[in-house]
């Protein structure tokens, strides 16, 4: 019989992640590299656990993932979201306890674009009156 795997999708900004979790010791790997070698920010640490420590399945799954796209905390939410998703598959009776905390709502706070005839998207050049 083979192992079983529960995949999902989670996005963040413009970074997409794509996670496995399967049965095992916790090892988390992201791209093909150990966690703690790919992601140096504590605070990006505990945003990727938090729906595994929430659920009470921290150590219980091993965590594999491929993200793309954006910088650090773009990525380690769209792995958060990605996670979510994927312990809905292993359990759905997380749902309502993931559901709560928020973690199953995809972020769509993105940068807005730079207009034109100004600095940013909504800061002007400085006036100068003489």
């Amino acid at each position: 019989m083979a192992e079983q795997r529960f995949s999902a999708t989670g996005k963040r900004k413009t970074a997409v992640a794509r996670v496995w979790l399967q049965p095992g010791s916790g090892v988390v790997v992201i791209n093909k590299k150990p966690m703690d070698s790919y992601v140096d920010r504590e605070t990006s640490k505990m945003v990727i656990f938090q729906p595994l420590v929430l659920t009470g399945t921290y150590g219980k799954l091993d965590v594999s993932v491929n993200v793309q796209g954006g910088g650090g905390s773009g990525q380690a939410g769209a792995i958060r979201h990605g996670i979510s998703k994927a312990l809905l598959e292993y359990n759905p009776e997380f749902r309502e306890v993931l559901k709560r905390a928020g973690f199953l709502t995809r972020d769509s706070r993105v940068k807005e674009r730079k207009k034109y005839g100004k600095r940013s998207a909504r800061a002007r050049f400085q006036y100068s009156k003489r």
